[in-house]
């Protein structure tokens, strides 16, 4: 007897052995069905060994009350294959302990341990089902088989990659087998049809889990002198039992859900069809994904010759699916869209669809084999592992990347079989209760301390296959020119041609000549590139135009190359690399403009180096490097310098927030990226204008200019909504200072705009400020620069609608500024009209708008993608706009404001347009302003149409957020965008 106080040897055993809960466990040792054999060392030792001992010693107890007899407890006591299976199945699985209670003769299929136990195919499984007569019985033979396959795995006698194909091999025989019952209930049916049964996905590439949808197709035919209808219909009521067979749930549970959604057309498509009807949908309508599932497809049950006529017929066009357009983008993102439905709170516990999943591996590996099994045939197998191993033997993965992978594979498959056999239900959730993780953990090997082992081992090798799966893809281009070791398998040239093109390279001769520029010899620059460019290789070939993205790192690395800090920060901040390989193959703007200085590659490291700067910090900025100058001409240089650095900052912002990057999504929100380009881009002008103003009147005057000099920013400058390729409308006024003659005070002036005008457009390495006065008094026929009184005389006498109209923009944007501000007191009463327009100024905009429209819209011009002059675009809400504000600003001050937008708002705050209106005009100006912008960014020059070449209508588009292959669904946007708002316009701004 035990003192009080003190734990029994049996606890403490029963502690050292692996029990959570020995108190439980020494009652059941204490039951009657053990108590013979309760101190058993022989038991104990291979109850501890289990995956979780208490679960085991549960399981046992159950099944031995259901024994008639004591065979069992002695087979168990005696024969050590028999215990460590049956144990080793009732410690990892609650469902094959409550099958054995249920079923307690079944134990017997255990104790078989002859050879050819150890590994059975498709027909020792078809024996094991043989016997089966209907659904019931067929579930109790399946769970039997499924009983010695559970018990070769966690003893460890079969590995992953067995186990798998033996679950594989055990579905096709239930697949037979239900498919028997379907006929025999049918005889009518099987007399009138051939139905073939084509496994796919883990079932068809023979490498399935636990408790998997066993994904078929079906193909049926008429048998000879048969309707082909009434075969079909036939056929397909075969299929639909064979499927319920399987799936539906019975006093024994339901076997797997056999799903058919794989075939053409998904759920909307006939579950059966004949072998031409398969052909000619795959030959015309299907999608890459649907090449990609046919690599693992695999005739199973039915008329198998059927099967094999399926298969043959469409393997060539498998493999001629890389050479589809956009085939790598169209597998990346049907991959980020399994990771996007991912709920949220589960991503960090999927084992199969989160990042560094298997999905991962088994996504790398089919797009490797169907660029490359087109000419290799060795590659052209439906199983993961072994593709993966033919894919390392020929030189088309690194070998070290591939045992790598192989080995998280393992590990990662591993989990989830013990996850799915505890319950023998379909999930893929790595769970979080520490008992379950503990199991999971022992039945794994790890034993000291299961639940932080079993964590770390899962984080590490998600972590390799996170690494790792897209680097697969282009690591091997490098070391197909780079020097490899004796014996190391590479890419051939072909082949890495061929995996170019499917990359989307237009010259894959040229890529392969700056790959090896960049990355061979044994230099630690040429080590850190070989590290960098297999991430940067995937992130080019994620835009319109890889090459262009490629040549572009290649001219900003030769060119940084030597200084210690460029590689450095592509390595080691996490953002810099994608961010740059995002700016250089967006368009020719940025990398022109970073080509002219690469050293601003620097701003793309820094977490604020993309964040506009304000226009008094960049005037300072200006002002102080004009001041430092010798003569105006190097002064404007170093303020054209300024400037070319922060149109760089804000095209690559403007890159980087409309595409996004793997950590950061694309900018929401259209409204903000316009605004902080039009901001931005009109605040470093009127830092380059106020510079530049210094640097004339510095180089001629002095201190003071003998009259008070001011710039009026007139159009999208003063409304601040200037685009990377505007010019800057302005207005000169000038008054001259006491004392000066007037004279001189007007040669002063028009001198310093002549000057100004000048400089800002030398040719030089940097972008030309383009100064536009065409907006003053009298046009082209007018003086370039007035006096403050000649312009209030002129406005007082001869003022005309298009004037007032052009002065709501009007905003003082360098110079003096109280002259500015006496300017805009002068102009308000203009611009806002005391009780607003009247009828014939109303009727004069009008003709003047619909002027415009006829006569300045480009001949060949489609009028409808127009993005200024066409319906819906820039003029048009411009023009509603400003007609409320020469109406209303008078009444209503929201509407005193130079921002279109901004008015806008204010118009739909003071109901002069309703807000559904307002919506769709703030939306068709937001669009068209983004894709000026665009096609800026990628052209280099400014439009404002949609480009004609493919690549950069396709970059345009994928500025705007379309994916590959889109750009007709972005025009098609366009234009209903611009239908709408036309209709909008036709109300408020005609009176229709």
């Amino acid at each position: 007897m035990t003192a009080p106080g003190r734990r029994s040897s049996t606890f403490s055993r029963l502690l050292r052995h692996g029990f959570t809960d020995p108190s439980a466990a020494e009652r059941l040792l204490e039951s009657p069905e053990l108590s013979a054999v309760r101190d058993d060392p022989v038991l104990l030792e291979a109850l501890g060994a289990t995956a979780d001992p208490d679960l085991a010693l549960d399981g046992l107890v159950h099944l031995l009350e259901a024994q008639p007899d004591r065979e069992l407890l002695d087979t168990v006591i005696a024969a050590k294959p028999l215990r460590d299976r049956l144990l080793g199945v009732l410690g990892a699985s609650t469902a094959l302990a409550e099958h054995l209670a249920r079923h307690p003769r079944d134990w017997q299929a255990l104790a078989m341990y002859e050879p050819r136990d150890l590994h059975p195919g498709v027909e020792e499984f078809e024996r094991g089902l043989a016997e089966a007569a209907d659904p019931v019985a067929l579930r109790v033979a399946y769970r039997r088989c499924l009983l010695s396959i559970a018990a070769r795995d966690v003893c460890g006698t079969t590995d992953l990659a067995e186990t798998a194909a033996e679950l594989a091999d055990l579905a096709t025989a239930t697949l037979r087998a239900a498919l028997a019952l379907a006929r025999a209930a049918a005889p009518a049916d099987a007399a009138a049809c051939r139905l073939a049964v084509i496994a796919m996905g883990k079932c068809g590439g023979h490498e399935l889990n636990y408790v998997s949808d066993v994904d078929v197709i079906f193909v049926g035919e008429a048998a000879d002198g048969a309707d082909e209808q009434k075969a079909l219909r036939a056929a397909t009521a075969l299929a639909s039992h064979m499927m319920r067979i399987c799936s539906e749930t019975t006093v024994e549970g339901s076997i797997w859900p056999v799903d058919a959604n794989l075939r053409p057309e998904g759920r909307n498509g006939p579950l059966v069809r004949t072998l031409s009807s398969h052909l000619a949908y795959y030959q015309r309508w299907a999608k890459t994904w649907e090449f990609q599932a046919l690599l693992k497809a695999r005739p199973v049950a039915g008329d198998l010759d059927l099967g094999e006529e399926y298969v043959t017929a469409l393997e060539p066009l498998v493999w001629k699916a890389a050479e589809r357009e956009n085939f790598v983008a169209d597998v990346q993102k049907m991959r980020r869209r399994v990771i996007e439905n991912i709920p949220v709170a589960e991503v960090d516990r999927q084992l199969k669809l989160g990042p560094g999943g298997l999905r991962d591996v088994e996504f790398a590996v089919q797009l490797l084999q169907l660029v490359h099994g087109k000419h290799d045939a060795s590659l052209r197998s439906g199983t993961t592992l072994d593709a993966l191993q033919a894919l390392a033997a020929g030189g088309y993965v690194g070998r070290a990347d591939a045992s790598q992978l192989d080995e998280a594979y393992r590990f990662l498959r591993s989990m989830e079989h013990r996850i799915q056999l505890f319950r023998l239900r379909r999930t893929h959730l790595v769970p979080e209760d520490d008992a379950d993780l503990r199991r999971i953990g022992r039945s794994l090997g790890l034993r000291a301390d299961p639940v932080v082992d079993l964590q770390r081992e899962w984080k590490r090798h998600a972590g390799v296959v996170r690494r790792l799966h897209e680097k697969l893809f282009y690591r091997p281009l490098l070391d197909a020119v780079a020097q490899l070791a004796p014996g190391e398998a590479r890419l051939s040239a072909g082949a890495a041609r061929e995996r170019l093109v499917a990359l989307g390279y237009a010259d894959p001769a040229a890529a392969l000549r700056h790959l090896e520029a960049l990355a061979s010899g044994v230099s630690r620059k040429a080590a850190i590139q070989r590290t960098l460019l297999p991430v940067l290789l995937g992130w080019f070939a994620d835009s319109a135009d890889p090459d262009a993205g490629l040549l572009n790192f290649r001219k900003v690395s030769d060119a940084l190359g030597k200084t210690p800090w460029y590689l450095r920060l592509l390595r080691d901040e996490g953002a810099a690399a994608e961010n740059l390989a995002r700016v250089l193959s967006a368009g020719r703007l940025a990398p022109d403009l970073l080509m002219r200085a690469p050293e601003a590659v620097a701003l793309l490291g820094d977490d604020r180096g993309l964040e506009p700067r304000g226009r008094a910090a960049l005037e300072q900025e200006t002002i102080a490097a004009v001041s430092r100058a010798d003569g105006a001409e190097q002064a404007v240089t170093a303020a054209r310098g300024v400037r070319r650095r922060e149109l760089f900052r804000t095209a690559a912002a403007d890159i980087i927030g409309s595409y996004g990057t793997e950590t950061q999504p694309a900018e929401a929100d259209q409204g903000a990226l316009v605004e902080r380009v039009g901001g931005a881009v009109s605040d470093l002008n009127a830092a380059t204008l106020a510079g530049t103003l210094r640097a004339v009147v510095r180089d001629t005057w002095g201190d003071t200019l003998p009259t008070r000099f001011t710039v009026i920013g007139m159009g999208r400058f003063g409304g601040h909504e200037l685009g990377y390729g505007s010019d800057a409308d302005v207005l000169f006024v000038h008054e001259p200072r006491a004392g000066v003659p007037e004279q001189s005070a007007a040669e002063a002036a028009n001198k310093v705009v002549a000057e100004m005008r000048r400089l800002l457009q030398i040719p030089s390495a940097d972008p030309p400020l383009l100064i536009d006065a065409d907006l003053r008094p009298e046009g082209k026929s007018g003086p370039l620069v007035r006096t403050l009184n000649s312009y209030e005389a002129y406005y007082r006498r001869w003022s005309l609608v298009w004037e007032s109209q052009a002065l709501l923009r009007a905003e003082v944007v360098a110079g003096d500024e109280d002259l500015g501000r006496r300017f805009i007191e002068l102009i308000d009463p203009l611009r806002y009209p005391a009780e607003g327009l009247g009828e014939d100024a109303v009727r004069e905009i009008r003709r003047l708008k619909a002027r415009m429209e006829s006569e300045r819209m480009p001949r060949g011009a489609d009028p409808k993608l127009h993005t200024k002059l066409g319906p819906g675009g820039l003029s048009d809400v411009e023009w509603t706009v400003q007609l409320l504000q020469l109406q209303h600003g008078w009444a209503e001050p929201g509407l005193r404001t130079t921002r279109t937008r901004e008015a806008l708002a204010a118009a739909c705050a003071a109901g002069l347009i309703g807000a559904e209106d307002a919506a769709i005009l703030d939306e068709a100006w937001l669009l068209a302003t983004r894709v000026r912008n665009a096609v800026m960014l990628v052209r280099g020059r400014a439009g404002d149409t949609f480009p004609t070449e493919a690549r950069e209508l396709a970059a345009v588009g994928r500025y705007l957020g379309y994916g590959p292959g889109h750009a007709g669904d972005m025009l098609d946007a366009y234009r209903r965008t611009g239908r709408r708002a036309r209709g909008v316009v036709e109300t408020l701004f005609y009176g229709a």
